[in-house]
């Protein structure tokens, strides 16, 4: 089924990260190309970023040549290459002048467009990994550093509210991947509560737990 909706407005983007996190949850990323289709998937799973306050962040010690798009407009799409393979998408939040805020996309339950997610993940066996982690939703949604800067708001790639709210409670836990000391300890990872298409299920707390 073809997903409908609204596309979020730039203002729903106006907020800080911690704020915007929980309220994506439920949201559905799409993207229309030409000759490919529609796909698209609800968003189930999310981290924070909050910049010169948050030493997990890219932008902690301000901005690069790679962060640029951090430091913009809220409701644009940080796009950023990691471990020399794989991409990762985030939604730019509001920050003050100088610093940068952001969310990023962990992983997300696919709605439409599943032949052509599959074409482009042949290694993934079952539908609920196909956007199970950032690298993989990127890869599912054909997502690369083109994409960096795009406005979430216009164009081929956008955020839609489809009128399903994001939980009244989400499963909160501490952020993946992060070294000692690098904000491993913040409770900024926020998920749809016992959706079995997170990328994955540590302990945490609020809802039932993913």
């Amino acid at each position: 089924m073809t997903r409908r909706g609204r596309t979020l407005p730039r203002s729903f983007s106006r907020r800080d990260s911690l704020d915007l996190a929980p309220q994506l949850l439920n949201k559905v990323l799409v993207r229309d190309e030409p000759g490919v289709g529609r796909v698209a998937a609800r968003l189930v799973e999310v981290e924070a970023y909050r910049g010169s306050a948050d030493p997990g962040s890219h932008a902690f010690r301000g901005e690069t040549p790679r962060t640029t798009t951090m430091f913009g407009p809220p409701g644009h799409a940080y796009v950023y290459f990691t471990y020399g393979m794989h991409w990762c998408v985030n939604v730019v939040a509001a920050h003050a002048p100088g610093d940068a805020s952001a969310v990023l996309l962990r992983a997300a339950e696919p709605l439409d467009g599943i032949e052509v997610m599959q074409e482009r993940r042949p290694k993934a066996s079952r539908v609920r990994d196909l956007c199970a982690g950032p690298a993989r939703l990127c890869q599912a949604f054909g997502i690369t550093g083109d994409d960096d800067g795009t406005d979430f708001t216009v164009g081929v790639l956008r955020i839609v509210d489809d009128g399903t709210p994001p939980p009244v409670e989400p499963f909160v836990s501490t952020r993946i991947g992060l070294a000692p000391g690098r904000g491993d300890d913040r409770p900024w990872r926020f998920c749809v509560p016992g959706d079995p298409h997170v990328s994955r299920a540590p302990r945490g707390t609020g809802g039932d737990g993913p």
